[in-house]
């Protein structure tokens, strides 16, 4: 059955994310709507092609005004655009997470959740109005046809992509198709222009976004959505870490917004004992249905650690609060988004879809993590951006559970430690924002795309070799010269570069640019090594395991 639970889908860099975040309110919040959402399995018969309505007299006048307007009405409308404003407006009369989702948003939501579609294989960048080929899938259709890493796609089946301010969403819709059919591409090598004919092919997605060891027994594993294969990727990736030498893992959920509600259980059993109660869901309509362990966790014994962050909401919710309740491990970082809501999707036969708020999802100690709404889901969305303005995420962490909690919605773990409802969930051990190296400027050279820029059309040379993600991590210096050409990228984006400012944020640039410069060479594995080589959270995480292992 299609039961799903909207999540928050963000990007990677947590800091980054809190400094923009007022700048970037209404991008949030669409974020949020549009992001990817947790299927639940169920057995509600409800589910299908088509949504079977009786309507009521006060409901069939809604169909009656429409159709009014459409038989009389003095000039011509577009009865779809109203009809889907008339859903949305009724929606906003509910909870900030049910929402109607067109055919093209519920299409590549499935698409991104599912881990596979029909494609080429290739990730890209739209840079200064040319989509640039910054990844290339090893063995995937674009690959065996000839496509690089650094390549510049100018047309997709002779349209012009370059030079016409395409979107991502168009870019996806030329080139993903039928499998087995064409896309003819013209792309730019250096100076010279090349047609490739790709056949398009499933395109299987890992939702693993990095695995690797740090040092001889700690292994980390980052994830940033659950989609249908997260569980096995994970268990794949636990095979091959053990295989190192893994006796202590560092599950990172930072920045993960949710998906596939059965997934993120599946993932939690991994590290519980058979029958443990991992979540169960309830609602009015809904019977109280629980989830439990079973006996084939890979990792039931390790010592175990989980990253969270405010970007961490719904199904990575539901890990770290039964790891924290049922006391499997220690919860490292800040206070989660606060999202414990179920949605379950219906379907029209359009392709379109209604996901609608049926339940809500508890803990194993019983308690609903979900954060207040009844300001409006303006004041909801905001809530985030507002913890970095009263200081919360760079506070040293102590007294917010008396602050930020209820305590008429206090519950206590198998030891009797107290938890808390109602406003997410509250690390162990918090670990604040170090704001010192976070400028505005820092946020305007990232948001312009300033540092993309410098990164693909200045410090990526195609002669280049690295053998490792750690080499690059060692060697990586930004010069001043490499500042001054940053300075003239910001100009031309009519961007002033302050100097004072751009000195406060030199280290953060150069982190951003080293993790930017490791993924072209190494992928998101790189990325993520060269991103966590300084962080204070996998600083503290091997700093628990050193003590625990005394």
């Amino acid at each position: 059955m299609n039961r799903f639970e909207i999540a928050i889908k963000m990007k990677s860099g947590t800091k980054k994310n809190i400094l923009i975040a007022a700048g970037y309110s209404v991008v949030l919040i669409a974020g949020l709507i549009l992001g990817p959402k947790l299927v639940r399995e169920n057995q509600n018969s409800k589910n299908g092609s088509f949504l079977p309505f009786g309507l009521s007299n006060r409901s069939a006048k809604v169909e009656q005004v429409i159709q009014i307007i459409n038989e009389n009405y003095v000039d011509s409308v577009k009865l779809d655009t109203i009809q889907d404003i008339a859903i949305q407006e009724i929606l906003k009369q509910l909870d900030p997470h049910s929402a109607y989702l067109a055919p093209e948003e519920a299409q590549l939501m499935s698409d991104d959740l599912e881990g596979n579609f029909n494609g080429i294989g290739i990730e890209y960048y739209i840079l200064n109005d040319t989509l640039l080929v910054t990844s290339v899938n090893p063995g995937g259709p674009a690959f065996k046809a000839g496509l690089r890493h650094g390549d510049k796609i100018l047309a997709i089946n002779k349209k012009a992509v370059s030079g016409i301010r395409i979107t991502s969403r168009k870019v996806v819709e030329q080139i993903r198709g039928k499998k087995g059919s064409s896309v003819e591409l013209l792309v730019k090598r250096d100076t010279v222009n090349r047609n490739f004919s790709v056949l398009r092919d499933r395109i299987v997605v890992s939702s693993i976004d990095a695995d690797y060891m740090l040092g001889d027994q700690t292994g980390y594993v980052k994830i940033s959505k659950f989609g249908a294969q997260t569980d096995e990727d994970f268990h794949a990736s636990v095979l091959k870490l053990k295989k190192q030498g893994m006796k202590n893992l560092i599950l990172d959920l930072r920045d993960n917004g949710g998906g596939y509600l059965n997934s993120a259980t599946a993932l939690a059993d991994e590290f519980l004992k058979d029958k443990a109660l991992i979540v169960y869901t309830e609602g009015l309509h809904e019977p109280r249905t629980d989830y439990f362990a079973s006996s084939k966790g890979e990792f039931e014994d390790g010592k175990l650690v989980v990253l969270i962050d405010e970007n961490t909401a719904s199904a990575s919710e539901i890990v770290a609060g039964a790891i924290q309740d049922l006391e499997r491990g220690t919860i490292i970082g800040r206070r989660s988004f606060g999202k414990g809501l179920v949605q379950e999707q219906f379907d029209f036969g359009d392709g379109s879809a209604l996901n609608l708020t049926i339940a809500r999802y508890y803990t194993a100690s019983g308690r609903s993590i979900q954060k207040s709404y009844k300001n409006g889901n303006q004041a909801y969305y905001k809530e985030v951006n507002d913890r970095l303005k009263n200081g919360e995420l760079s506070s040293d962490g102590k007294g917010l559970s008396d602050s930020l909690f209820n305590k008429n919605k206090s519950y206590t773990t198998k030891s009797g430690k107290l938890v808390y409802g109602g406003g997410g969930i509250m690390p162990d051990i918090f670990i604040p924002v170090d704001t010192s190296g976070y400028t505005e400027l820092y946020s305007t050279l990232t948001v312009k795309g300033v540092l993309n820029e410098m990164l693909y059309n200045h410090l990526v040379r195609n002669n280049q070799k690295f053998n490792s993600a750690e080499e690059i991590i060692r060697s990586f210096v930004l010069s001043d010269q490499d500042i001054k050409k940053i300075i003239q990228i910001a100009a031309a984006k009519k961007i002033k570069a302050n100097a004072g400012q751009l000195q406060t944020s030199r280290n953060e640039i150069e982190t951003q640019l080293k993790a930017l410069f490791a993924r072209y060479h190494f992928g998101d594995e790189g990325y993520y090594k060269a991103l966590n080589s300084g962080d204070q959270a996998i600083s503290r995480s091997l700093e628990v395991f050193k003590v625990s292992s005394l």
